[in-house]
């Protein structure tokens, strides 16, 4: 099934640890983000039980418990240990009471630990499941980090989306995935590309071979995933297509629903490709620090229009 993460997977990507159950860790998985923090059902009622999601107990969870009798704890915990139940997990090392130790192994239900503190470890645990849960997608093209801005390089095969990444990373840029790109959406405004992990950190060079990025260049020339921020779109130069040539004509490319600035640049013989993306990208940065050469151009043309009129009219 997709879009679930094994408790196993959960606890060995964030340093948790095993307190019971060890047993039933790789059979038990997550299937939604959200985290429960069962208030509520630690006084009994449960008619609107969340049994899907991790059930989180902090300081406030363990000392309201400790208040119980014997019996109570075992009718309490019985009831949040069904099937679909992933795991009890306990924040600051906090000690599990007996009778959930009992009621979580009798149901095969393991009980992780953290040192954190209970809001942080909710923040961190949501965190983890938005990324390792969310829909994805794959796109054909190369993601470089380029002035720490995520640039997605697309095109038709053949057009030199690889050899420019190269060229790129040999001027101290950093490489996050070529020829298939894993994306997903982290926010409403935000999607992030990653390599899938057959290629991390590998390049295919026609005529050369696959090379590994980081061997080659060390391990500032990779990134393990990044902000698709731009996409730059390389088509073979037509001498028919009026190509934009003042940045006026913005366009936008639509990944899950996120619109993200697009610009199209023309291949053709002589032109140095790894540059003009580089340009391509620190003009982008400029532009969203409010400093726009285009806006600049067509300011200073409209001041010009305007001296002409004026002198004609004198």
């Amino acid at each position: 099934m997709d879009n679930q993460v094994s408790v196993r997977q959960l606890v060995e990507d964030n340093e948790l640890k095993i307190i019971s159950g060890e047993e039933f860790v790789d059979s038990k998985f997550i299937t939604v983000s959200d985290i429960s923090r069962p208030g509520i059902e630690l006084t009994g009622y449960f008619d609107y039980y969340p049994s899907e999601r991790i059930q989180l107990l902090g300081q406030t969870e363990t000392a309201y418990v400790e208040e119980m009798d014997s019996e109570t704890k075992k009718d309490i915990f019985q009831k949040m240990s069904l099937d679909d139940t992933p795991m009890f997990l306990i924040s600051r090392n906090l000690k599990p009471a007996k009778e959930l130790l009992q009621k979580a192994q009798e149901n095969h239900i393991p009980i992780i630990s953290s040192k954190l503190p209970t809001t942080r470890l909710s923040s961190l645990i949501t965190e983890y499941l938005d990324q390792q849960l969310a829909q994805r997608q794959s796109i054909h093209g190369v993601l470089v980090d380029i002035y720490g801005i995520g640039v997605l390089l697309t095109g038709d095969s053949g057009v030199g989306k690889s050899e420019t990444a190269l060229e790129l990373v040999k001027r101290g840029h950093r490489l996050i995935a070529d020829d298939r790109v894993e994306v997903y959406q982290q926010d409403e405004k935000t999607v992030i590309g990653e390599a899938p992990k057959i290629l991390n950190h590998l390049l295919e060079i026609r005529g050369v071979g696959i090379i590994d990025v980081m061997n080659l260049f060390g391990a500032g020339a990779v990134r393990s995933e990044s902000e698709i921020e731009l996409i730059i779109h390389l088509e073979q130069w037509d001498q028919n297509s009026n190509y934009d040539r003042l940045g006026s004509g913005e366009q936008k490319q639509n990944i899950f629903e996120v619109e993200i600035p697009k610009i199209t640049v023309p291949v053709k013989v002589g032109r140095n490709l790894a540059i003009i993306i580089e340009v391509a990208a620190m003009n982008f940065r400029s532009k969203r620090m409010g400093f726009d050469a285009t806006k600049t151009f067509e300011n200073n043309l409209s001041k010009l229009i305007q001296e002409n009129t004026n002198n004609k009219k004198d």
